[in-house]
C-alpha cells in the first residue's frame, strides 16, 4: 500500500472511530442514567452542542488555514454584551443591534488577522492578546453586570423554535451548511486548504496567502459573534463572563473531528461530530453526578488524546 493510500485509510479509520466513540458514549450514559434518553434531555444536549459546534466551525477555518484563534470565547462575550446593550440601552432596535454586533465580531477577527499577516505575530500570541482585550472590553462595557430587558424578537433567537426545532439548532444547520459549501465548493476553500497545507508552496502557486489568512480570522470572528447573540438570547440577558474556556471545547471538538492543528486538513462535518462528543460527555457526566472540577480534568484528558492522535496522523501523512 502506498503512503498516500495509507494516509487516506487512516483518515477513514479516524472518521469512523469518532462516530463509534459518540455512539459508545450515548450507550454508556443511557445505561448509567435513565434520564439520558428522554426528549427533554436530548433537546438539552442539542442546544448545548449547538454553541460549541458554532464556535468550532469558526475555529475549523483558522485551523485548516494553518492558524488558531484563542479569542473566540471573549468575542462571544463582547458581541453578546454589545448586541444587548445597543438594543436595550440605546433603543437601536433588535436587528440593527444584532447586525452591529456581527460587524464588531468580524472586525475583531480582522484585527487578529492583521496582527498575524502584517505584524508577523504568531497566531497563538495575537489571538491570546485579543482574548484579553475583548474580555476586558466586555467587562468595561457592562461594568461587570448583566444587561437585561431584551424584547421577544431578540429572545426568539435563543429560545424560539422553527416547527419543533430550536432556533440555535436551526442557526447551526444554516452556518454549517454554508461553511461546508465555502470550504469544499469554492476557490476560497481550496486556497484555505492550500495555505494551511504549505503556505510557501501556495504563495508560489499564485495564491494571495495573506488575504486568505486574514479571511479565516474574519470568518472566525463573525461566527463567534453569531454565537454571542445566540447565547445572550438564550440567557435573556448579556453576561460579561460567558464564553470563558469555550475555546478549549471548540478546539477539542475540531481536533476530535479530524481537523489538524498543523493545518491543511479538516472539515465541518467532523467538527460537528466532535462537538456532539463534547456535549454528550458533559451532559452524561452531569447526569451521573460527576463534580464540575472533575469534568474539567476529563475534558483536558480528552483534548490530550485528540492532540496525540493528530500528531500520529501528521507523522503518517
Amino acid at each position: 500500500m502506498s503512503a498516500n493510500h495509507l494516509s487516506r485509510a487512516l483518515e477513514w479509520v479516524r472518521r469512523l472511530s469518532v462516530l463509534l466513540i459518540l455512539l459508545a458514549l450515548c450507550l454508556l450514559f443511557a445505561a448509567l442514567s435513565n434520564r439520558f434518553v428522554t426528549p427533554a434531555n436530548l433537546l438539552t444536549v442539542a442546544l448545548q452542542t449547538s454553541i460549541v459546534a458554532l464556535v468550532g466551525i469558526g475555529l475549523t477555518f483558522t485551523l485548516v488555514g494553518g492558524g488558531i484563534d484563542l479569542s473566540v470565547g471573549s468575542v462571544v462575550a463582547l458581541t453578546g454584551a454589545l448586541s444587548a446593550g445597543l438594543a436595550v440601552r440605546t433603543g437601536l432596535g433588535t436587528y440593527p443591534a444584532i447586525l452591529a454586533a456581527l460587524a464588531v465580531g468580524s472586525a475583531l477577527g480582522a484585527v487578529s488577522g492583521l496582527l498575524v499577516v502584517r505584524g508577523n505575530i504568531p497566531p497563538f500570541v495575537a489571538t491570546l492578546a485579543m482574548l484579553a482585550i475583548a474580555r476586558g472590553l466586555a467587562l468595561v462595557y457592562t461594568q461587570g453586570r448583566p444587561i437585561a430587558g431584551l424584547d421577544d424578537a431578540f429572545k426568539f433567537w435563543g429560545t424560539g423554535t422553527l416547527g419543533p426545532i430550536p432556533m440555535p439548532v436551526v442557526v447551526l444547520a444554516v452556518v454549517a451548511a454554508s461553511a461546508h459549501f465555502l470550504l469544499t465548493r469554492t476557490r476560497l476553500g481550496l486556497h484555505i486548504y492550500a495555505v494551511g497545507g504549505n503556505e510557501e508552496t501556495a504563495r508560489l502557486a499564485g495564491i494571495r496567502t495573506r488575504w486568505v489568512k486574514l479571511t479565516v480570522y474574519v470568518v472566525s470572528g463573525f461566527i463567534a459573534s453569531v454565537t454571542g447573540v445566540i447565547m445572550t438570547a438564550r440567557l435573556w440577558s448579556a453576561q460579561p463572563n460567558i464564553g470563558t474556556g469555550m475555546e478549549l471545547d471548540a478546539i477539542t471538538a475540531a481536533v476530535l473531528g479530524g481537523t489538524s492543528l498543523f493545518g491543511g486538513v479538516g472539515g465541518i462535518g467532523g467538527t460537528i461530530v466532535g462537538a456532539f462528543i463534547i456535549g454528550v460527555l458533559s451532559n452524561g457526566l452531569n447526569l451521573v453526578g460527576v463534580p464540575s472540577y472533575n469534568q474539567q480534568v476529563i475534558k483536558g484528558l480528552v483534548f490530550i488524546v485528540a492532540v496525540l492522535l493528530d500528531f500520529f496522523l501528521k507523522r503518517r501523512r
